[in-house]
């Protein structure tokens, strides 16, 4: 089992961080300081080798800007430097105390590029044509990466030991998004306030990865693609990868629910998987999640519903809840809302909501699209989970 560290630990490592970063920046003689003479023309290369304290426009570049040496390299101040092309080649990393931007190429030779995980405004950013290269284990984004005018990316991130991107793949061009990827438990994340309770969850999960979580802010529906590793620790509780899914830890609803997925690959060590579609902004966390396996005494199946008046697949038809007269039937939207419950159900759910919460219009009937259904058979002690399409 790998030991994260308790939370006070954490907090203090990030504390006394911050404290020498702020101290160092406070020296001219352990700093560039930036009041508005500095650019870098067309072929220029800058080599920074200490701190850089930026407090006037530095946006103007167009050569390269590198972070090297042995030690720790600070960069902050109440400009974002704007960078064409950059590098770093320092094996302790460099820390932001402010955001960067590239228009260009970042290109990962060795060490971190860090942000504070608490501070969500401190990030490198990927404007809308910039790209990187050489990420690895040992060079890439520990802490929060943006992305500008971008549809479709792969985020760079990971912890001081392991990279561990995610790929965003939205349904337009993101005005703004970021990530960051988080090797902390999310019951007691050690770098947030946050906490993420893997108790509470939808009726149909069965548990949820403890070991790592990722962050995801975008306003479009989009899907993403992650990874496990053995360091997931999938097998704590999953035994083959048909029980993986991706969850979220939905804000308004305050529980983790089935993100779902279109493909999963690999085996309960090693793998990916591509989620359904889903508004990440919608969610706090992001992680793998476990769901009820049907056993074979019954089974069920994803539904087609038209309730157009035609007689055919009006209703809801699930063969062999009588095997179960004590059961309860709950649908969800695709955020993981409830629209529909009914206790012992004989084939009633039409496509109208009975729950009294956000649906707008009940009466005219539940939007098309895709939901999920989870049926609990008390008499049997068995939980069941699938999908349904409703098309008017």
């Amino acid at each position: 089992m790998v030991q994260h560290g308790n939370k006070s630990t954490k907090m203090k490592k990030y504390s006394f961080l911050l404290f020498l970063l702020l101290v160092c920046t406070t020296h001219a003689q352990t700093a560039l300081y930036n009041s508005g003479n500095i650019r870098i023309h067309t072929n220029g290369k800058i080599g920074f080798h200490t701190n850089l304290i930026n407090d006037a426009p530095f946006d103007e570049n167009v050569g390269l800007a590198g972070f090297y040496g042995n030690d720790l390299i600070a960069i902050s101040g109440a400009f974002m430097p704007i960078f064409h092309d950059t590098e770093i080649a320092n094996p302790n990393g460099v820390f932001l105390l402010t955001p960067i931007s590239v228009v260009n190429n970042v290109n990962f030779i060795e060490g971190d590029i860090q942000t504070p995980r608490n501070v969500k405004t401190f990030y490198l950013n990927f404007m809308q044509d910039a790209f990187y290269v050489g990420e690895s284990n040992t060079s890439k984004i520990d802490g929060f990466v943006a992305v500008t005018n971008k549809q479709l990316f792969s985020f760079p991130v990971g912890d001081e030991d392991q990279l561990r991107p995610l790929i965003l793949d939205s349904s337009g061009t993101n005005e703004i998004a970021k990530c960051a990827y988080f090797f902390e438990n999310p019951n007691n994340p050690s770098s947030l306030n946050e906490e993420y309770n893997t108790n509470s969850k939808v009726r149909d999960l069965g548990r949820i990865n403890s070991e790592e979580f990722w962050q995801l802010e975008s306003s479009l529906p989009s899907n993403i693609t992650i990874t496990w590793n053995a360091r997931s620790a999938l097998g704590a509780f999953a035994n083959d990868v048909d029980e993986i899914t991706i969850v979220g830890w939905n804000i308004s609803a305050s529980q983790w629910v089935n993100i779902g997925h279109s493909a999963i690959s690999g085996d309960i060590n090693q793998g990916f998987a591509i989620s359904e579609n889903f508004v990440p902004s919608d969610y706090a966390a992001i992680t793998f999640g476990s769901i009820t396996v049907p056993k074979d005494i019954l089974k069920l199946d994803n539904y087609f519903m038209t309730p157009n008046g035609d007689g055919i697949n009006d209703i809801l038809i699930i063969e062999g809840m009588e095997l179960s007269p004590n059961n309860t039937l709950s649908i969800y939207n695709r955020s993981g809302l409830k629209v529909y419950e009914k206790r012992n159900y004989t084939n009633e759910f039409s496509g109208v909501s009975n729950i009294n919460n956000l649906v707008i219009n009940r009466e005219q009937g539940l939007p098309n699209g895709f939901y999920f259904y989870v049926i609990a058979l008390e008499d049997l002690e068995l939980n069941f989970q699938g999908y349904l399409y409703l098309s008017r």
